[in-house]
């Protein structure tokens, strides 16, 4: 899978470990910066990988900030991105089969790197289920988001 990983200042540590990782396992990931521990602002990381997925350049996201909940507030006004928090296994998975979720938020100062680790490998190994259901409520946010970008 190619992933397109991001981070802030307060993430970066966190996205190193989970870049080497998923190398390891054998995704293609597309490390997005931040390449330090200077100080950056998390919407820039959100704006990299939200680019980049709907560039067609990756098949999923992960973006890491302190709480995540940055990240993924940022993310999810792009149009096309569904972020989500997440910080254990079951919402992780579950967010890609019902929700069908392209970018994953996860918060460094929140989550240990071991079980960030698990939450990534649910993540990246879920599919989206395609059922009837899903799908509508899926098209309902389609919707939603047509309505928000139309009026501006």
């Amino acid at each position: 899978m190619r992933l397109a990983l991001s981070a802030d200042h307060a993430g970066y540590q966190l996205k190193q470990d989970l870049a080497a990782q998923l190398t390891r396992q054998g995704h293609e990931v597309l490390d997005l910066g931040t390449h330090s521990l200077a100080p950056v602002d998390y919407p820039d990381a959100a704006d990299a990988v939200a680019r980049i997925l709907r560039e067609g350049q990756a098949d999923r996201g992960i973006i890491v900030c302190g709480s995540g909940a940055g990240v993924s507030i940022a993310a999810s006004k792009f149009p096309g991105i569904r972020a989500a928090v997440c910080h254990d296994t079951y919402s992780a998975r579950q967010a890609v089969e019902h929700d069908d979720m392209n970018v994953l938020c996860l918060g460094s100062r929140v989550i240990g790197p071991a079980l960030a680790l698990e939450v990534v490998g649910a993540f990246v190994g879920a599919a989206f289920s395609g059922e009837d259901r899903h799908l509508r409520r899926l098209h309902k946010i389609f919707d939603i988001e047509g309505r928000r970008y139309a009026a501006r």
